[in-house]
């Protein structure tokens, strides 16, 4: 398994971790089948969808103190982005249930810190896997700021920032008039800025994934459109790759389908409490008079970030499975929020989008060898995987290719559940 060069791997899914694994196995000289059902960056990809910031400092899960007292006012308050389709709410209480248990300081603390090392240094990680490469264009370098509309605000986020501070990220504050030199075009209410330097953000995900793909490419990876039916193994270790098209014989399998690898990870036995977290975003072309770096707004719990086709909102939580259409409300309470935070904005039309953040019970990704099938597991990164994303390929890649990366992966085990 170590850096053989008759060693073929087949990576699934061809969203950020699958071409980050297929780019450095590569430069390892690994031979890589990449097999998807759609283009590496389509627009029904989740990788496409994102709020394109590389946040490093996003260590603190959504699962905190205080989540399961809560949780029944923040569904009821039309104003707050967290969503429920009712219709699912039987068959989502199982993985609920197991997710809501961890909502107290001690397991909250435990998955802060196993973050923290896939993270800290994920705008170095995007700059080695794209340096010289066409997606390189698309990384840009940059604050991240957190908006509050007091210091009384900010200070009842102090949980969060103590998690923050614990993985090392210390925010710069701006108050009063320093906001708006700051930033000039968020709205008067608005009164602190928690501002994290060396940061970074993807001027567009989807070309920035295709770029990627097309570098795994020119380095010699072959790329599949297909769909992944089942797997054969021999003596309990993996051999083939099961697919609509043709069958695709292996040594070593990556899973990295998001939200849908936990049906063909139950294929190898592994039953993995995983939900899709539905994540909507508006795209607001052209846009002027909006925000000119990163910036999370905390009154509406969205992310506003400058593109290359105009800013971008991304944000709001519906649980409702895989199968329902957009809901009307999360997008129109984007847009309220929106509005209300850049009063003078100007944009030529809109564009919405709906996608599935894969949300594991724990909130921590799956990264590793499942058992000793040769099938490594690289989904389950909830709402940090255009983030993690290279560094977990790095992993992956170093896994089978004998280039470890020093990192405990102990917090990612696939077998955890």
């Amino acid at each position: 398994m170590n850096g053989a060069a008759s060693n073929h791997v087949v990576v699934i899914g061809a969203g950020v971790v699958g071409v980050s694994s297929a780019i450095w196995l590569r430069r390892a000289g690994v031979k890589v089948t990449v097999v998807d059902r759609v283009e590496p960056g389509s627009s029904s990809s989740t990788s496409y969808g994102n709020a394109g910031v590389i946040a490093a400092c996003s260590v603190a899960p959504v699962t905190a103190p205080g989540m399961v007292r809560n949780s029944p006012r923040m569904l009821l308050d039309p104003d707050f982005p967290l969503f429920l389709r009712w219709s699912y709410l039987p068959k989502l209480t199982p993985w609920l249930l197991k997710y809501l248990s961890h909502a107290n300081d001690k397991d909250t603390r435990r998955i802060s810190e196993g973050l923290a090392p896939i993270l800290y240094d994920s705008p170095s990680q995007h700059e080695a896997l794209s340096k010289g490469t066409q997606a390189e264009e698309w990384l840009v370098s940059s604050d991240y700021s957190f908006v509050y509309p007091s210091r009384e605000a900010f200070e009842g986020d102090h949980y969060t920032w103590m998690l923050r501070r614990l993985a090392g990220f210390e925010p710069e504050l701006l108050e009063g008039p320093a906001v708006q030199e700051y930033e000039p075009n968020l709205a008067a209410d608005m009164n602190l800025l928690a501002v994290m330097h060396d940061h970074g953000y993807i001027r567009d995900p989807g070309r920035y994934i295709a770029a990627l793909a097309e570098e795994a490419k020119e380095l010699g990876a072959v790329f599949v459109k297909a769909e992944v039916k089942d797997f054969d193994l021999t003596g309990g270790r993996v051999t083939k790759v099961v697919t609509t098209g043709e069958d695709l014989d292996c040594t070593e399998v990556i899973l990295a389908t998001g939200v849908w690898s936990g049906a063909l990870a139950k294929k190898l036995g592994l039953s993995v409490p995983l939900e899709s977290e539905r994540g909507y975003h508006i795209v607001f072309r052209s846009a002027e008079n909006g925000p000119r770096t990163p910036m999370m707004v905390t009154s509406g719990k969205f992310v506003a970030t400058p593109m290359k086709a105009g800013l971008r909102c991304a944000g709001v939580v519906e649980f409702g499975g895989l199968e329902a259409p957009a809901s009307k409300a999360p997008l129109e309470l984007l847009r309220r929020k929106v509005a209300q935070t850049f009063p003078n904005m100007t944009f030529e039309k809109e564009e919405s989008w709906l996608g599935h953040r894969p949300a594991p019970s724990d909130s921590l990704p799956l990264i590793g060898e499942i058992g000793a099938s040769g099938v490594f597991a690289g989904f389950g990164h909830h709402h940090i995987g255009l983030t993690a994303g290279p560094k977990t390929g790095r992993i992956l890649a170093g896994l089978i290719s004998g280039d470890r990366q020093n990192i405990d992966l102990s917090a990612y085990d696939p077998q955890r559940f």
